[in-house]
């Protein structure tokens, strides 16, 4: 046929790089066409609440994308784990009015929900006043207050976090213990199963479902391996910005769960869920680069350690114990910091020594950091990062000196952390540079939270109350 004959076939409209993007969009222009391209037809609009727990609206992406209003009540950010409220004292007051706090969306972060059956994405939320002025109580933003003194300074923090968890039964009344649950063998799970391979196979489908929801949401998984727990397993992740990484932290708990709940099964955070069995944590490895010159500050040119090194650790080592209450903060977090154990009750460091709070893993100088190695899974990772790189400035700028390293097992001598969540509480409250960090609405509020929170368990009556004490005493 003559060239002039033939039909010219329409050209294929090119799609935008950012359109194929898996997570984020730099603008509101570019929000329509990436949530068109996928067909959503929902929006989750959400934001972390002081348990690291996801609050917030669903609506229409249509309705999304023409400059709607958001707006949480206050007394989210306000309410316990089992939601009540706590009492007026101490420099918190409830809001009588329960006024409304304005969602503004991050559309860095807006992604896929992946187990929804409809077409559904997700944006994580900043919160502030309806003046604008950011919400100093809300744990995205004392992340981010946080991050900022680093800035003030020329520094930048960069952290990568380890999050264990347990696979158990389905468990719909408390009453009951937790159990193991059944792998692919058709056996119950055992311990002593840290990083088997077989461990890891026999939840192969579910670990499947994992990378794929993980994969569809932009989010990077490092390594994944069964831990020492029976069906414990842990997920790192790449290093990176704080924000980033606990935004990541956060999603993965929510993907995590729901991969689970595909298979019949829990996906539970406790820092202790099993009797008997290893308890779980959050491991936070932290550097600190200067922004002028990019390099880690913890390393001379020479490659040994620097004197910012050592008050990093002189930081963590000295408030520690008061802020404890952002890594350990349930009444089930201090049944994971036991002696004798890998979860450490000391604020002792050491070089690639894991019976202290604070590890050095062996690594070349440019990736010299510094494992902290109290919180447990069950922190709110916003907080826990926030309270970690708050110790670790107080260091920087008031130059505290580290003790020196422990070469041998530390977490058989004395207890230098809190026992107890009052404890913890009090210590977290009396502690004048950390407050001024982490900022004085923050540190009123938590407290209170955490203060309910006891008063709410001790209502309680355990089985270890009833076995010993009903014929007894």
């Amino acid at each position: 046929m003559p060239p002039e004959k033939r039909e010219a076939r329409p050209k294929r409209a090119r799609v935008p790089a950012f359109v194929k993007k898996l997570r984020g969009v730099g603008n509101w222009k570019e929000v329509s066409a990436w949530l068109e391209w996928r067909g959503i037809e929902d929006i989750e609009c959400i934001t972390p609440d002081q348990a690291g727990v996801a609050r917030g609206k669903m609506m229409p992406s249509s309705k999304f994308t023409s400059n709607t209003s958001l707006a949480l009540p206050s007394a989210v950010f306000m309410a316990t784990i089992s939601g009540r409220y706590p009492e007026d004292g101490n420099g918190f007051v409830y809001p009588e009015d329960d006024g409304d706090l304005k969602l503004v969306p991050d559309l860095s972060t807006l992604t896929m929900v992946p187990w929804e059956d409809d077409p559904t994405a997700a944006v994580i939320c900043d919160l502030v006043h309806q003046d604008g002025r950011s919400v100093d109580f809300t744990p995205r933003n004392v992340l981010k207050r946080v991050l900022a003194a680093y800035d003030k300074r020329g520094l930048k923090a960069v952290v990568a976090p380890e999050i264990e968890f347990y696979l158990v039964n389905k468990n719909p009344d408390p009453d009951y213990p937790l159990t193991p649950p059944v792998g692919r063998s058709g056996r119950a799970i055992g311990g002593g199963a840290g990083y088997s391979i077989a461990g890891v196979n026999e939840f192969d489908e579910l670990i499947d479902d994992i990378y794929h929801f993980s994969e569809s949401q932009g989010l990077e998984i490092d390594t994944l391996i069964h831990e020492e727990g029976a069906g414990q397993l842990e997920i790192n992740l790449r290093h990176g910005d704080p924000v980033e990484l606990a935004d990541q932290v956060f999603m993965f708990k929510r993907t995590i769960r729901e991969a689970a709940l595909k298979h019949d099964t829990y996906a539970t955070f406790m820092a202790k869920p099993i009797q008997g069995q290893p308890g779980s944590a959050m491991h936070i490895h932290q550097s600190i680069i200067d922004k002028k010159t990019g390099r880690n500050i913890f390393s001379a040119e020479d490659g040994s350690e620097t004197e910012a090194f050592f008050h990093f650790i002189g930081g963590m080592q000295k408030h520690m114990p008061s802020a404890l209450v952002m890594f350990a903060p349930y009444v089930n977090s201090y049944r994971r910091l036991t002696q004798a154990a890998s979860a450490p009750v000391n604020n002792k460091w050491g070089y690639d020594n894991r019976t202290t709070a604070f590890r050095v893993p062996r690594s070349d100088p440019a990736a010299r950091r510094v494992e902290n190695r109290i919180p447990s899974s069950d922190a709110n990772p916003y907080l826990a990062l926030a309270a970690s790189l708050a110790c670790g400035l107080i260091g920087l700028v008031e130059k505290l000196p580290a003790e020196p390293p422990v070469v041998t097992t530390a977490n058989e001598d004395e207890i230098d952390l809190p026992r107890g969540l009052l404890e913890a509480v009090e210590l977290f409250e009396n502690d004048q540079a950390l407050r001024k960090v982490l900022g004085e609405p923050f540190v009123t509020t938590y407290a209170a939270i955490k203060k309910a929170e006891f008063e709410t368990f001790m209502e309680v009556i355990s089985p270890w109350e009833r076995e010993y004490l009903l014929l007894n005493v």
